[in-house]
């Protein structure tokens, strides 16, 4: 993957399938939506992760027979939290609950993502928010849209005018990307207009998709986080590489995703 992720020819049976994947991932965003509402009490770290797993099931009780039916070939990402680069061949790469402690604390920022990968390029992508009814698309080389509706990338030109976006450490993460989080937090709050942090990443990326936001940027991260961002935002047109410039990938140790006008800016800040 590169600065703008690689895409292949669109075909009419992958935007079948697109259209297919979208309404396996709102009948799983729908049962996720009817446990939604009161906040889930817990008082270990084995009551977190029970609940946590109980929506996950809820979701995947759904998706993985319907994905399977899609494409009864590809593999199966089991683990959400996992990077790197995949084995050759067609992978579905699904977070039933992104954002899944947000919805046990009754927060609205969460989702149900399924994107298809193939010899490690993203072919197409769903993210559905259940809560507002949305959902964003993307197919490699036919952009992106939410619902019928094409989407852009802002046209910002100064990263001074500009809001900007992270999402925390994961918990138990290296304390050395957690203080890489914190000093490039500190170096965009002098540089950008508005910096929000918050999780889960994929709500950030659709927003820089839609243009609402101008950079999204994270250290580490995982397969299931940003391969529907990055696929959204490139459809887009926006840019997607490391924190300095590079080009990314699933191994890549950080991820910005900008609008054109302000990535070469966002790179300096972060490479500070």
């Amino acid at each position: 993957m590169s600065e703008t992720l690689q895409t292949s020819d669109v075909t009419a049976s992958d935007a079948d399938l697109l259209d297919q994947t979208a309404s396996a991932v709102r009948a799983a965003g729908g049962a996720l939506l009817e446990r939604f509402g009161e906040v889930v009490r817990y008082q270990t770290r084995e009551e977190l992760m029970r609940a946590l797993a109980a929506n996950d099931d809820t979701a995947l009780d759904i998706l993985r027979p319907r994905l399977t039916r899609l494409r009864p070939e590809a593999g199966w990402v089991e683990d959400e939290l996992d990077g790197g680069a995949l084995p050759s061949g067609e992978w579905w790469v699904v977070d039933p609950a992104e954002g899944n402690v947000n919805h046990l604390h009754a927060l609205p920022e969460w989702a149900v993502t399924a994107t298809l990968v193939r010899e490690n390029q993203p072919v197409l992508t769903v993210v559905h928010l259940p809560l507002t009814g949305e959902t964003y698309t993307a197919l490699a080389g036919a952009g992106a849209h939410l619902d019928s509706r094409p989407l852009h990338v802002s046209r910002t030109a100064d990263l001074g005018l500009g809001i900007v976006a992270t999402s925390q450490a994961r918990p138990d993460e290296d304390e050395k990307v957690v203080r890489r989080v914190g000093s490039s937090i500190s170096a965009m709050l002098s540089d950008a207009l508005v910096v929000r942090t918050s999780v889960p990443a994929t709500l950030h990326l659709v927003n820089v998709a839609a243009g609402r936001i101008d950079a999204f940027w994270q250290f580490a991260g995982a397969r299931a986080d940003l391969l529907p961002g990055a696929l959204l935002v490139t459809e887009a047109g926006g840019q997607i590489s490391d924190a300095e410039g590079r080009p990314w990938t699933p191994q890549s140790e950080s991820f910005l995703a900008a609008a054109p006008g302000v990535h070469a800016e966002a790179v300096a800040t972060l490479s500070h």
